[in-house]
């Protein structure tokens, strides 16, 4: 059996007459990129290039990998220095501190110092020899610290205070906004046809060349056997986090690279994936992350208050019990 998800809202506008599908991709953020768009007929333009110096912009701005991005320079830099921001970094901070507002601080974009600490971040990783789970005292350590900082975000001014020691990581939703500017970047030339995607975070508007919508199927837990979903990308972005990805085993249990900012632990609340359907990827990739942190009861609920479409997967004995919001049901066909 499988389940079927399409949009609510259908816009019924056919590519244009001799359409051709271009295929185009490479490499960004430690994986690969892919979009696959219709463009008239005879027109040769320079879109791949354009869409790889894109996401090269943006791994100059946002990456925490690279010591001398944005990003990077900030988390050096000393206590009490303002730093000027670029449009695209001000568009994600912003977001990222909305959705941290909203969730109660389950999600943060200033946890870089928690990150580190439990090896996912650039240094001192969990798959290397040598690495070990940080004490106790070491975690409520940097969760002091962290709640002792203030990085100051004047929104007006498009800068940001580095109070000092305050360490950003965009990990969890700068995919996604280098996904939405993917589409940008083909919309902005006119193409309303498109699937794009980034390390399995996608996004996609109008439909193929033979009339059917940009079918993609949502992600599964490794080792489980679940119903098959497949989900029509109509005006739709999709992401999902997943303790499956990046973890080590922690004692009887795993430690998950989704970290809980408000405990400075990983996660430990059943949840094994979270899926979001958004028209903004940026906000599929931070709010499923957000959702995963907060948990069954509060994830759905904090969900159902946005209407947002979202399936969780949790971890029971002897399988996976699936839990969907209204908007997620209301989808399915």
């Amino acid at each position: 059996m499988r389940q079927v998800l399409v949009p609510v809202a259908i816009d019924p506008a056919a590519p244009p007459a001799g359409s051709v599908l271009v295929d185009a991709g490479g490499a960004t953020m430690g994986t690969s990129w892919s979009a696959h768009f219709l463009q008239p007929s005879g027109v040769r333009s320079s879109l791949q290039a354009q869409m790889q110096a894109e996401l090269d912009n943006i791994v100059r701005e946002m990456s925490h990998w690279e010591p001398d991005s944005v990003l990077g320079r900030y988390n050096r830099a000393p206590a009490g220095s303002w730093h000027a921001l670029p449009p695209r970094f001000i568009e994600v901070l912003d977001y990222a501190l909305q959705v941290a507002a909203a969730s109660g601080g389950a999600y943060d974009p200033f946890a870089g110092a928690l990150i580190n600490l439990w090896g996912f971040g650039p240094e001192r990783r969990y798959n290397q020899p040598g690495f070990y789970a940080p004490a106790p005292e070491k975690v409520q350590a940097t969760l002091a610290a962290r709640a002792a900082l203030d990085p100051i975000f004047d929104g007006e001014g498009k800068r940001l205070l580095q109070p000092g020691g305050a360490l950003l990581d965009f990990s969890s939703v700068a995919k996604g906004y280098a996904v939405d500017r993917l589409a940008w970047c083909l919309e902005r030339h006119g193409v309303r046809h498109y699937l794009v995607e980034i390390g399995g975070e996608l996004r996609g508007a109008g439909m193929k060349p033979d009339g059917q919508p940009w079918w993609v199927t949502l992600e599964g837990v490794p080792g489980f056997d679940s119903t098959a979903t497949v989900a029509a990308l109509h005006g739709l972005s999709i992401a999902t986090s997943g303790d499956y990805r990046r973890y080590f085993e922690h004692g009887p249990a795993r430690a998950s690279h989704t970290l809980d900012p408000r405990t400075g632990y990983p996660i430990a609340n059943e949840v094994a994936s979270c899926t979001v359907l958004h028209p903004q990827c940026m906000a599929a990739d931070a709010l499923s992350t957000t959702i995963t942190v907060l948990g069954f009861e509060a994830g759905l609920a904090f969900a159902e208050e946005r209407q947002l479409a979202a399936r969780l997967l949790l971890r029971k004995a002897g399988g996976l019990a699936e839990h969907t919001t209204t908007a997620y049901q209301a989808m399915l066909q």
